[in-house]
């Protein structure tokens, strides 16, 4: 087929073809690559040089339906668990939690799916064994459980395991603070955004320091991050009041802790919490305000010491805030950044498809985010 002919059936002219063969110009949306792959009589991954099958798509599925079933599994409680196996001990089952949480915020999704299922019937043989030092490790094994599975949009099996994780604290206010992050999280994901700022709100006040100037950082860091998810909450509900208020309240409690901690996995700090301003302007529609907030707090050192998956969550919410104002050329450029921050937030999220696909379909979308739309699956 001569230059000319691809040409004409593609509608284009013979020196757009000569330009796009030679490099010269790349080809940046995916209905054009999808266009030659007709013409041509060829599987668009031939144009890619590399199978584009949505593999992560049925990976994903595959690995949350096993996270159900260990959900799913109750022989623990009718007393038939134990004779299974060896129960490791609560302090290794500790450090493999303790995996599974560094696992998770550097965005390696497909790697936690493959802990959780052992992890969840690990901790669980243990807490029967054991249920007072078994229990902190049950708490969060369901903890990163429930993270994991909002993060894959599986909002409601998420809150399951959130539920799981506050029913194994009870009795603990701590602990069953540190489950609320989750359980807020799920219900908000949900679509259950007053239950969520309910219940993180009540956790929060139930473990917050008397005065102005009590509370170690870790106990600060655990009721500013309720603080954020119920202001997340908040805003979803549409109270832009109620959300600038608390995040004002969080605001200062990341003050006097400081960035550059994760205690509870939270990475809380003045950083977290301003990235916390941002996607609650993204939620009431203040868009530019958010783009603001992002390229304010993107700057600062504390922003790369952020956990590769905090990041890459937050450079998806910029990107829906650069699109909403009309500037699809930053939508692309901050999800390049998060491809290259944390890959797997980008692939294995479905929250960040539609993104993709926003954003591939405007004129001169970035090549590498029209690959990737492509190998996605995505119209």
């Amino acid at each position: 087929m001569t230059q000319q002919m691809l040409a004409d059936r593609l509608g284009r002219s013979k020196s757009w073809v000569d330009k796009v063969e030679r490099g010269v110009r790349a080809l940046d949306k995916v209905s054009t690559f999808r266009d030659i792959a007709v013409v041509l009589r060829v599987d668009a991954s031939v144009l890619l040089g590399r199978d584009v099958e949505p593999a992560e798509v049925t990976e994903r599925v595959a690995g949350v339906e096993r996270i159900r079933a260990a959900l799913s599994t109750y022989d623990i409680v009718l007393g038939a668990g134990t004779a299974r196996g060896v129960v490791l001990p609560a302090d290794r089952l500790a450090q493999d939690v303790t995996h599974a949480w560094i696992t998770f915020q550097h965005a390696r999704y497909p790697q936690v799916v493959a802990l959780v299922p052992g992890l969840l019937a690990a901790a669980q043989s243990a807490h029967a064994e054991a249920p007072e030092p078994g229990r902190a490790v049950l708490v969060e094994a369901y903890r990163v459980t429930s993270s994991l599975l909002v993060k894959l949009g599986e909002g409601e099996l998420g809150w399951l395991a959130a539920d799981r994780a506050v029913a194994a604290a009870a009795g603990d206010p701590v602990l069953v603070a540190t489950a609320c992050v989750q359980l807020g999280q799920a219900l908000r994901a949900t679509g259950r955004a007053r239950a969520a700022r309910s219940v993180t709100l009540a956790a929060a006040y139930r473990i917050a320091p008397p005065g102005p100037d009590d509370g170690v950082p870790a106990e600060l860091s655990l009721c500013g991050t309720l603080l954020v998810q119920a202001a997340l909450a908040a805003a979803r509900d549409g109270d832009h009041r109620a959300a600038a208020d608390l995040l004002d309240e969080a605001g200062d409690l990341g003050a006097r802790v400081g960035d550059g901690h994760d205690h509870h996995a939270s990475a809380f700090g003045p950083t977290a919490v301003d990235l916390a301003r941002a996607a609650a302007a993204v939620e009431l529609g203040a868009v530019r305000d958010a783009v603001a907030w992002h390229e304010r707090t993107v700057r600062r050192n504390a922003w790369r010491w952020l956990p590769p998956e905090h990041r890459a969550a937050h450079l998806l919410d910029a990107a829906r805030a650069y699109l909403r104002t009309g500037d699809p050329r930053g939508a692309g450029r901050v999800l390049l950044d998060a491809e290259r921050t944390a890959p797997a937030e980008l692939r294995h999220r479905p929250a960040a498809r539609q993104v993709i696909a926003q954003v591939t379909r405007a004129p001169h979308a970035p090549a590498t985010l029209v690959q990737l739309a492509l190998a996605l699956g995505l119209p």
